[in-house]
């Protein structure tokens, strides 16, 4: 909202400092955004008259003329086409400073003009600082200015344009009635408002309004003004006041309506009354109907659109902007002015669903006072008769029953509540001053105050809603600062337990970047990866390729891992943390996960690295990394399984305490070329609360006995896990057992077709004595017979 300073002073002025008025302003909740002078700095320039005109007698676009400035005639070239005798003008003497782009300022000096001498210059708007465009011709005063007269002082120039950034709620200060009524509340002075009477009807003629639709259109007033000049001047006071509130002049009738909308509040609308036809319809937009709006624009209107119609089709987008057909033009004699309540609902996104957004839909959007439509038309109507000569008629009325069309009637605030929010105790007198000075009607309860909301306040509702208001009156300044205190004790940690940071930290160690992605992603790439998988769908997603939740972490790393490869990055290493979502929404299961993707040359390019590629044991190298991190590594195992979306050769299934709590592997190559990735692909995805769990660290004493260490090697058949193998060795080697490893797989020459053969190193350790070879062997013995009868392993020689 911008406004003119002087224009609101008129209202109410108070003792302040234009920058204490924008200050106060601020603190009240309407925040002041800007405050710019309304004209740029000058002196010098006074109104004169233009006595006599004649051309120039060396150039054909040059006039000379003589001016009266209040004090002497003197001759000055011109070059403006619109300059004529009898023109009051701006006029800069010699020596005046005018504006200049570099701030410095431009020195009126005497010069002659193709021979002919020139004693100052006859201003334009812009070149004043008045028309932010460039002006085609002079400014031109009205007749009755006063010759000599400081064109500062005359056009009231000392003056700011404030501009407020209104938050939605507060449609009632859309107005300088609105912003003058709280500048009036914050310094107790009352409002003097301009005398608004009833226009009397110098005609009987009337139109005819219905309301087909009440609930959008709750109030509609109407009046037929005849003999209107369209081509009359709008007066320079008016046309100063909207170009200081950002609006530029158009035509009498046009500026008017705004002038109205800036002082009061209330959007009009005025149509030219001979392309109306029998009557003004408030109604919905029916099927197939469409309008070619004010500005050119052809629209296709829906039919929860509110429309201003008659006989013959739409006449307006009703509360957003008027139709081509039925606006006023210069060919105009007879309009019928309209001043209508339009409810908040009924226009709410009708401008935005026409790209469009004017100033009435603006207003109406946040709800504009009903009580103002027949104070607006009579201010419109004065208005136009008395620069237009227009002759008004009966003012037609119908009012229709709409719920939820005006504010609450009444809300309680409690006294006990509003001394809580506030920390601080008012004085009953006090807030009851403060709510009627913001137009409340209101009656001491006994729990506090009932308070009946005026009908310009549609933002207030609830209790909450009065606490507000009587804080910011009081002065938000004025309430007590203290810092919140709260007793904390120290919190145990938890060392059993990872923090997610510690994962983090080490999948960075270990070369990988953290990706974040969308909770949401395509279905179809989601069935592809995980057929049959379950998640809730988006009833209304951002895109299409976004519309059901994930069900694991594949899906986002693989479009991440696309996104990368797309910008030549061949090696790839990304982990993300977050949840999965599966099961129906109903019952659904959120669980927290990490996975990582990894792709590419296993060693970063340099001419000490190979030129392998990354394989599966690198992963499952990165994922053992993590799960050394909580000490466990023992709860952990591995176990072959196919997973839809992972080679049936090179996955497995991640158990911990033989549940399953994640999946490892190289990505399908029928997956893969249906997503149409060209390189290798490997992934894991882990439950975070699984890797998050561990052995809180003891110190364990270090024998001084010395290890007995055995190497056994087993011939087994070629698919046989060595998990299995691992698992019987630590069932039968005793509790002395400190180190069992894998270290050689074997299969080839002297090895039967079929098999494998697994070295294993065995180390024990008594913790107390040395153990003798007759322990030892007869652990071993123990170990090679379970292998023997449980997977049919034998001893290689």
């Amino acid at each position: 909202m911008k406004f003119s300073e002087q224009w609101l002073r008129e209202w109410v002025s108070p003792a302040l400092t234009t920058q204490e008025l924008a200050d106060q302003v601020t603190m009240a909740g309407l925040e002041v955004d800007g405050i710019e002078p309304v004209a740029a700095a000058f002196h010098g320039v006074v109104v004169a008259e233009v006595v006599e005109l004649a051309p120039h007698p060396d150039a054909d676009k040059l006039s000379v003329c003589q001016v009266d400035d209040g004090v002497e005639r003197l001759q000055v070239v011109c070059g403006a086409p619109n300059v004529a005798s009898g023109q009051k003008i701006a006029f800069a003497r010699v020596g005046a400073v005018l504006p200049s782009e570099d701030g410095k300022g431009f020195t009126i000096k005497q010069a002659k003009l193709r021979g002919v001498e020139s004693r100052g210059m006859v201003c334009s708007a812009s070149e004043l600082g008045l028309d932010s465009e460039t002006s085609a011709g002079i400014l031109v005063l009205p007749a009755a200015a006063p010759v000599g007269d400081d064109l500062r002082d005359y056009l009231l120039l000392d003056d700011s344009t404030i501009e407020v950034d209104l938050t939605p709620n507060r449609g009632d200060c859309l107005s300088v009635q609105g912003m003058a009524r709280e500048v009036g509340v914050l310094n107790r002075l009352p409002l003097q408002a301009p005398e608004l009477e009833a226009v009397p009807a110098e005609h009987d003629e009337t139109f005819t309004v219905r309301i087909e639709d009440g609930d959008g259109c709750p109030r509609y007033l109407g009046r037929v003004i005849k003999d209107v000049d369209v081509t009359a001047e709008t007066p320079l006071w008016m046309a100063e006041r909207l170009r200081r509130g950002g609006v530029r002049t158009i035509d009498p009738v046009v500026d008017i309506t705004n002038y109205v909308m800036l002082e009061l509040g209330q959007p009009l609308h005025a149509f030219d009354r001979d392309n109306l036809s029998d009557a003004i319809e408030v109604r919905r937009a029916r099927q197939g109907e469409s309008l070619v709006l004010l500005d050119g624009q052809s629209v296709e209107l829906s039919q929860d659109t509110l429309l201003i119609a008659d006989s013959s089709g739409p006449l307006a987008i009703a509360g957003v902007m008027g139709g081509e057909h039925s606006g006023v033009s210069t060919d105009t004699r007879d309009i019928f002015l309209e001043a209508a309540h339009f409810s908040p609902l009924a226009v709410a996104g009708q401008a935005r669903n026409y790209g469009l957004h004017t100033d009435a839909s603006h207003r109406f959007e946040r709800g504009v006072d009903p009580e103002l439509v027949r104070q607006a038309a009579e201010r419109a109507t004065a208005l136009l008769r008395d620069i237009t000569g227009g002759r008004p008629g009966p003012l037609t009325e119908v009012s229709a029953t709409a719920s939820g069309s005006a504010p609450h009637e009444a809300v309680v605030l409690r006294r006990s509540r509003l001394d809580q929010a506030l920390d601080k105790v008012l004085a009953d007198d006090e807030v009851s001053e403060i709510l009627e000075r913001l137009g409340m009607a209101v009656v001491e309860v006994e729990q506090g105050w009932r308070a009946g909301i005026p009908s310009w306040r549609f933002d207030i509702a609830i209790e909450e809603d009065l606490i507000e208001e009587v804080a910011r009156i009081h002065g938000y300044n004025r309430l007590p600062a203290r810092h919140p205190r709260a007793h904390l004790g120290p919190r145990p940690d938890n060392e059993a337990r990872r923090p997610l940071a510690a994962l983090r930290n080490r999948m960075v160690s270990r070369g990988y970047f953290e990706a974040v992605t969308y909770s949401f992603v395509a279905p179809e790439l989601q069935q592809t990866l995980l057929p049959g998988a379950e998640s809730p769908e988006l009833a209304n997603p951002i895109s299409s390729d976004l519309s059901v939740m994930r069900a694991s972490l594949f899906p986002g790393l693989i479009r991440a891992l696309e996104h990368n490869l797309n910008r030549q990055q061949s090696r790839v290493r990304l982990f993300e943390t977050g949840l999965v979502f599966r099961g129906r929404l109903d019952e659904l299961e959120q669980i927290p996960m990490l996975g990582a993707l990894v792709c590419g040359s296993r060693e970063p390019e340099g001419w000490s690295s190979g030129n392998q590629d990354v394989d599966f044991f690198d992963l499952k190298g990165d994922l053992e990394s993590l799960i050394a991190l909580g000490d466990d590594a023992a709860a952990w195992s591995f176990e072959a399984a196919t997973h839809p979306s992972l080679h049936p050769g090179q996955s497995a299934r991640v158990l911990r305490q033989g549940q399953e709590v994640g999946w490892i592997g190289k990505l399908h190559p029928a997956v893969r070329a249906q997503l149409g990735l060209k390189t290798e692909t490997l992934l894991f995805e882990v439950q975070i609360e699984a890797l998050s769990q561990g052995h809180v660290p003891a110190f364990k004493p270090l024998s001084r006995y010395p290890e007995v260490r055995r190497d056994l090697a087993f011939l087994v058949d070629a698919g046989q896990p060595v998990q299995a193998l691992l698992d019987i060795l630590h069932a039968q080697a005793g509790e002395w057992l400190v180190d069992a490893h894998l270290f050689d797989v074997y299969q080839g020459k002297g090895v039967p077709e079929g098999r494998k053969s697994i070295a294993l190193g065995l180390t024990w350790q008594h913790p107390s004595r040395t153990l003798n070879d007759d322990e030892i062997n007869q652990l071993v013995d123990s170990i090679v017979e379970a292998s023997r009868s449980n997977l049919g392993a034998e001893l290689r020689g």
